[in-house]
């Protein structure tokens, strides 16, 4: 293995093999090889494509109500005693998370390429129900991957879904999670090659979803830089998201990769604890490996079979991570921290009291670091946190882990 280089140009990522240094690339069935090596030149072509860009803004704009506003959390910022925290506030988007911004990208490149069938797979049911909203929007038939344990854990997800037009596919193989979501939609994939796009919701994957996803993405941080300037006028001290596999982090992270000035956090599930055996820390507790048409950090045992992760939060629960947040932990420019379920249940909590805004437990993992940051950055310093989606889905959850009845 090369040893993975900080590059002086972070826009010549990934290169033309697909990897972000020894990470990324393109593992699938032979199948499945002219199939994504057509979406790589549809999606090349049309991110070049003038007419496909402007469409996608105006639809960004009226349909899924961007830009997102930045939200200074004054009382938040206040109680912690540090740094001025902003919320990017990624919740307000129709449907309620940033998955939304990927997926009009792709339902655009979907009705391109002639396609007439979505797949897709969901932990948290965000990205399911921002595929059933495009796929309702233009017409097309959607079926979502779902395990069966969130299934249940998520019930209000998956009756949206239903009543946007998708069918769900509960997945009881394996954990019954979102791997297990990933590999069945795989197997659709692979049988119905010549009609079916496969949308995709984190920035993992064979080669180009990583850099596809990310792009689309990069809405969130190309936003946030122009947003902070205005109301601070300069840049953030740090950003900072929760990280799965990474989707609405790398669109955060990349737009400010070549400000060294802008420290960069990433924060893992770790669970129960790094220490036991219940927790979805791929960078922290794992190691590189091959996944889902992909070499990125993973959960495996010493003969390299893949661990089931754990996480209060369906949307984090995935053994694996975004090729090219492996690349960014390697190089050292990006931090990756961890959070436990009890600490994010609090950071859930804490915002909720404070600011009057109940977030996604994915987004808690983030906030539950904030202390930390926000000591770290000092008094006067900026921190803008990706707030990825609101925790409306995750009430039910909640409520169980504190003993309450609904």
């Amino acid at each position: 293995m090369n040893a993975s280089v900080k590059p002086n140009d972070w826009s010549a990522y990934p290169d033309a093999k697909g990897r972000f240094g020894d990470y990324g690339g393109l593992y699938v069935a032979e199948t499945l090889m002219p199939l994504v090596l057509e979406l790589d030149r549809a999606y090349t072509e049309a991110k070049n494509d003038p007419s496909f860009q402007k469409e996608l803004a105006g639809y960004l704009t009226h349909y899924v109500g961007r830009p997102s506003p930045l939200y200074f959390a004054e009382r938040l910022s206040r109680h912690l005693g540090g740094a001025k925290i902003y919320f990017k506030r990624e919740e307000l988007n129709h449907t309620g998370a940033h998955k939304i911004n990927n997926c009009m990208g792709q339902i655009l490149l979907a009705q391109r390429m002639g396609k007439t069938r979505i797949i897709a797979e969901t932990g948290a049911g965000q990205h399911g129900v921002a595929s059933a909203t495009v796929t309702a929007r233009f017409g097309l038939p959607c079926v979502v991957y779902m395990g069966a344990v969130d299934v249940a854990r998520q019930k209000p997800n998956v009756f949206r879904m239903n009543l946007l037009g998708a069918e769900v596919r509960p997945v009881t193989s394996g954990a019954a999670t979102l791997k297990d979501a990933m590999n069945e939609a795989m197997r659709d994939w692979v049988t119905n090659v010549a009609d079916t796009y496969y949308m995709i919701g984190t920035a993992a994957g064979p080669h180009p979803y990583p850099a596809m996803v990310r792009d689309f993405q990069a809405v969130i941080g190309n936003e946030t830089r122009e947003q902070i300037q205005e109301l601070e006028g300069r840049l953030p001290d740090a950003v900072v998201a929760c990280v799965g596999g990474g989707s609405n982090a790398i669109g955060m992270f990349h737009p400010f990769l070549a400000d060294e000035s802008v420290k960069i956090f990433g924060v893992e599930a770790s669970g129960h604890g790094l220490e036991t055996d219940k927790h979805a820390a791929s960078l922290t507790g794992g190691r590189p490996g091959v996944l889902h048409g992909n070499k990125t950090y993973l959960l495996q045992d010493d003969d390299g079979q893949i661990l089931d992760a754990h996480s209060i939060s369906a949307g984090l629960d995935y053994p694996g991570i975004g090729p090219e947040h492996s690349f960014l932990h390697d190089v050292g420019r990006a931090q990756y921290l961890t959070c436990t379920d009890d600490e994010a249940l609090k950071a859930f909590q804490l915002c909720a009291e404070l600011e009057g805004i109940i977030p996604a437990l994915e987004s808690a993992h983030a906030l539950a670091k904030l202390p930390q940051l926000a000591k770290e950055i000092g008094e006067g310093g900026v921190i803008v946190l990706c707030l990825s989606g609101r925790g409306d889905k995750d009430i039910f959850t909640v409520a169980d882990a504190l003993g309450r009845t609904i």
